[in-house]
């Protein structure tokens, strides 16, 4: 099993696949870094020798990936906090920011629904 910047890419998939599973490398980032280093791209995780995994990682340098890209995303989501702006308050409060509507659905970032006590009583009372 080969191993990328401290993940583990998966058993048995075609290269341009496993190295989706490393945070920042997608689709296009991973055929790019493959063909400059010259590794076929449907060649299996399985198959790939230690000499192609250093030069994987010389060429992902060029990148943000893992770590750094994480610490970035997480101090521009801090900065927009502290500066107060409509899409900090909106990260505070667990909301979504990018401008989906809120009234119904935004369960993902809302979390589970919460039933309003004492709702059918007051229904019951009109």
């Amino acid at each position: 099993m080969a191993r990328l910047l401290g993940v583990d890419l998966p058993r048995n998939k075609s290269m341009r696949i496993a190295m989706r599973a490393i945070y920042g490398v997608g689709p296009k980032v991973a055929v790019d870094v493959l063909t400059k280093v010259g590794i076929d791209l449907e060649k299996n995780s399985n198959e790939i020798t230690e000499e192609e995994v250093q030069q994987i990682r010389t060429a992902l340098e060029e990148y943000t990936v893992e770590g750094d890209l994480r610490r970035e995303i997480a101090l521009n989501i801090k900065r927009l906090k502290d500066l107060g702006c409509y899409r900090g308050i909106r990260h505070r409060k667990g909301l979504p920011v990018r401008g989906q509507r809120t009234h119904t659905n935004a369960r993902t970032r809302k979390g589970p629904a919460v039933a309003i006590a004492g709702k059918k009583s007051i229904k019951a009372m009109k």
